[in-house]
């Protein structure tokens, strides 16, 4: 007995009498297939008429629409990602701040170790100088600057974020030339103690940017502080 095979008619062999037969047969399709509806072109309104076609427009419209919230909601699952990946790298640092064997260790850790985690270029802790000695600031990663001068970079800001900037020699020392856009941040130490401040340069110029978020790198800032304290034995 010889076989005999049945193939399925291709798009091609469709008529378009075969989808009105399919239609008819089955007039519920639609309803049970709405998303359909995006790949039809509806017909306009008669020309014969000169009645706008709102019908069209409507439908123009909410394609649109459906496009716009597609778009949106994509850039906020990106954002999301974005943020976790952030928090995740923040939280890396802390622990790593908290794992500091000696001051030294503590300050090396800030200085160098975290910008590997937080994709930074590099990293400095600026200290105001107010003529008087101050517990470990000769201490190596740490950088100084006259009495103001914090002051007159970050004005009334407690966060400052730059893009497209040329980096500033007293705060990245030679690494300036690398510095494209940069985050400042005030780090309040204690009220015997003068100003200071926590600063990432990244070679993106885009990297850091003016109305980005910063509570998470203000987070690592307050943990900053609190180290500083303790391995220091000095009051809030």
């Amino acid at each position: 007995m010889s076989e005999i095979s049945a193939e399925a008619p291709s798009m091609t062999d469709l008529s378009p009498d075969d989808v009105i037969d399919f239609l008819r047969t089955d007039p519920s399709f639609l309803q049970k297939h709405p998303e359909i509806f995006e790949f039809l072109a509806p017909p306009a309104g008669s020309s014969d008429r000169k009645v706008a076609d709102f019908q069209s427009y409507m439908i123009a419209r909410l394609r649109a629409d459906k496009d716009a919230v597609i778009q949106t909601t994509r850039e906020i699952v990106e954002n999301s990602r974005a943020n976790m990946n952030n928090q995740h790298r923040v939280h890396q640092a802390v622990l790593l701040l908290l794992e500091a064997n000696s001051f030294d260790d503590f300050i090396r850790t800030i200085t160098m170790d975290i910008s590997a985690i937080l994709d930074v270029d590099i990293t400095a802790l600026i200290v105001e100088s107010n003529g008087r000695d101050i517990p470990h600031v000769h201490t190596s990663g740490i950088r100084v600057v006259p009495e103001g001068t914090i002051d007159r970079w970050m004005g009334d800001k407690s966060a400052l974020l730059q893009s497209n900037i040329q980096g500033i020699e007293a705060i990245y020392g030679g690494g300036a030339n690398l510095v494209a856009s940069q985050a400042l941040l005030r780090v309040d130490i204690s009220m015997n103690t003068p100003p200071a401040i926590l600063a990432f340069g990244s070679r993106d110029p885009n990297g850091f940017e003016e109305g980005q978020a910063t509570d998470q790198v203000a987070f690592l800032a307050r943990v900053v502080e609190r180290c500083f304290r303790s391995w220091l034995n000095l009051p809030k």
